[in-house]
């Protein structure tokens, strides 16, 4: 093993200026795309374990307005922080009044869009940078394969101004040009593996918010403007 890591850093070490940069561009994604998957899986696991109390809280309080001063106490979790906003919406709806007889629909269609509005909030948030991850994973083996064309053309060149074509020769700079091939492709695989995780989560992400969203604008429905409705009448 240790032998193989000696070889490997010869090889880099023997590159060309031009190899050698591509390396070091493809070693920025590397780190990139790693610290944006690290954090991304730190962000999960917090708002996965809110939201998953929050819940629970939520369907143990007795009322809206005890349920939205538990949800300050969750920060990190995007069920609270949608409820939150909603539970503003609706508190203005009563508050202009329109939560009148042959009004509720409009309170509800109200609330309903606040409710949307903050899902697609916390869809954006949780992607931002994701796509970084895709277009690690569609260029860098492409930027690995230039380094690696353009390290065979100088392989090629000397052997024309040695006028040697041996094995001997020819292998050590080919070697050194393939080098920015396996790094493209060691860049590009966890990228993409990366990216396909996170987009299935977006999708689950953005099913149990609805799902939270349909839950909560039903107890609007039936619990505040029916009531609401009935006591008009």
């Amino acid at each position: 093993m240790t032998v193989q890591t000696i070889s490997i850093i010869e090889m880099i070490s023997g590159a060309g200026i031009m190899v050698k940069s591509i390396l070091l561009l493809l070693l920025v994604f590397s780190i990139a795309s790693w610290a944006i998957m690290v954090i991304k899986l730190l962000y999960i696991r917090k708002s996965s374990k809110e939201s998953e109390q929050f819940t629970e809280i939520f369907w143990r309080s007795k009322n809206l307005s005890e349920a939205n001063t538990k949800a300050k106490n969750y920060p990190n979790s995007p069920v609270a922080r949608i409820y939150r906003n909603g539970y503003t919406e609706l508190k203005k709806v009563h508050q202009s009044g329109s939560a009148s007889i042959g009004s509720n629909l409009s309170g509800t269609e109200n609330v309903e869009r606040s409710l949307r509005r903050s899902i697609n909030t916390e869809l954006t948030r949780f992607s931002q940078m994701i796509p970084f991850l895709a277009t690690a994973g569609n260029t860098t083996p492409f930027i690995g394969l230039f380094g690696t064309v353009w390290g065979i053309m100088d392989s090629f060149q000397g052997i024309g101004k040695g006028g040697s074509a041996s094995l001997a020769v020819v292998a050590p700079g080919i070697s050194e040009a393939l080098v920015a091939t396996a790094a493209g492709l060691a860049v590009a695989i966890p990228a993409v593996i990366g990216y396909n995780y996170f987009a299935n989560k977006i999708k689950i992400m953005d099913s149990e918010l609805e799902i939270f969203s349909a839950d909560f604008l039903n107890i609007v429905e039936r619990d505040v403007f029916r009531k609401k409705g009935q006591n008009n009448e």
